[in-house]
């Protein structure tokens, strides 16, 4: 008999197994989350350059906008998903923050690697043309781009504990460290699926939230 699927609520107790960091640190370590420090943005919410005191390297610190519908529900899935995998093309959560600001409204955040050379969306569509040194991959950098994604998807699906369907696999998601080395991210809409009895089953996903058009995979379940 098929089991239920068991849902995640707000005060999943995966949020209280991750190391957790202060607003107060966060908010210190981005200059006050100042544009400055803004590198990028998403569906959900804007990711920051950060130091912050309880990590060595810099950091990208991803803040929620939970007045977004959903936002609460991509953290918690997030957050899920990110705990117990460990690939080297996989970006490392290191800390998150469930708390609230100094207005004394709710506020969210997962602290990551910070990855200094960009996106791949960056490197295939520069916006500076001018860039010193000029961002152009050359056939080596995208061979090893590839096999480093292909590597991470072989481990979601194949060798984790439970399968992981990212859903939104694009090159804004794909992240190149100091060596170039290439790691996926952001697995705010994705579906972990357990295997029962042969069959499968979502037990965690976004439902109705839907990734981007031209990336995201068909309709499995």
């Amino acid at each position: 008999m098929r089991k239920r699927n068991q849902k995640l609520s707000f005060d999943s107790p995966i949020i209280g197994q991750l190391d957790k960091v202060s607003y107060q640190e966060l908010h210190q370590g981005t200059d006050g989350f100042s544009d400055g420090n803004l590198i990028g943005s998403g569906s959900f919410g804007f990711v920051y350059r950060g130091n912050l005191l309880s990590e060595d390297n810099v950091v990208a610190v991803k803040v929620l906008n939970l007045k977004k519908k959903g936002a609460h529900k991509s953290f918690i899935v997030e957050c899920h998903a990110l705990k117990n995998i460990r690939h080297r093309n996989l970006v490392k959560v290191l800390t998150c923050c469930s708390s609230t600001d100094y207005k004394g409204q709710e506020f969210k955040a997962l602290v990551f690697d910070y990855m200094k050379n960009g996106s791949l969306e960056q490197w295939l569509h520069p916006e500076n043309l001018s860039a010193e040194p000029p961002t152009i991959l050359n056939l080596g950098h995208r061979l090893n781009i590839i096999m480093d994604v292909a590597s991470a998807l072989h481990y979601l699906h194949r060798e984790c504990e439970q399968l992981v369907l990212h859903c939104d696999l694009k090159p804004s998601n794909v992240l190149l460290d100091d060596d170039m080395v290439a790691q996926v991210s952001d697995f705010g809409i994705a579906r972990l699926v357990s295997a029962i009895c042969g069959t499968t089953h979502k037990n965690t996903s976004t439902i109705g939230i839907k990734g981007t058009i031209g990336y995201a995979p068909p309709r499995m379940f």
